[in-house]
């Protein structure tokens, strides 16, 4: 897969991407973001895909190479205050993201945190649950345990996993403030996204339990 490479409406890139996807992307008000990675635990398991979209439903999947420690196209689109990024449990993707890549993101919504806040008449708030209550779509979840981090180039079942998990995520953070505003929760969903660097942090330093008595 080359820098700038497309398959049907996925643009594809190593490492970071070029400076027209860089143009196309910068003016965006809302930027979907979701990570892969070899697993859960950070500072061992490394980042291997960087997945965005943004509101014109421009998508993009970043294969992070083993050696790469630098994306400064993406580093710039998330270190921007004026674009909104939207994850779904913001709080893995921003730790995997700054301890691999040194990428402070900043200007945070997260859906997880938000349907928990919003959708108080349920316990599911995975991603899944989530956009098929809210946006109709049935999600497939079957390549989430894969092998991102192979050198061979992405199956199209992992390609379509991937850019699934940010192609409904605008739509979906819409619909969570709506509700958020209408029972006056809103303004407190933003002092938790808030936080979320601070807890990325304490995850990537192996802190646990930290906010318990």
């Amino acid at each position: 897969m080359n820098n700038g490479e497309k398959n049907k409406e996925i643009t594809f890139a190593h490492n970071d991407i070029n400076t027209d996807l860089y143009n196309l992307y910068k003016n965006s008000s809302f930027l979907a973001v979701d990570t892969e990675a070899m697993g859960l635990i950070h500072g061992r398991d490394r980042l291997c895909l960087i997945q965005i979209c943004n509101e014109l439903n421009l998508t993009s999947c970043i294969k992070i190479e083993r050696n790469n420690s630098d994306s400064p196209n993406i580093k710039k689109l998330f270190e921007n205050n004026k674009i909104m990024k939207i994850f779904h449990y913001a709080r893995f993707d921003v730790a995997a993201l700054q301890c691999n890549l040194d990428i402070n993101t900043r200007n945070i919504f997260c859906t997880k945190i938000a349907s928990k806040l919003a959708r108080t008449y349920t316990n599911k708030h995975g991603l899944k649950d989530l956009i098929h209550e809210l946006i109709g779509i049935e999600l497939d979840k079957s390549s989430q345990s894969s092998d991102w981090g192979s050198s061979e180039n992405l199956t199209n079942t992992q390609i379509n996993y991937a850019a699934n998990d940010v192609k409904y995520l605008i739509e979906a953070m819409h619909k969570l403030r709506v509700i958020l505003e209408r029972e006056g929760r809103y303004e407190l969903a933003k002092k938790c996204f808030n936080t979320i660097p601070v807890h990325s942090e304490l995850d990537i330093l192996k802190f646990v339990n930290v906010f318990d008595h």
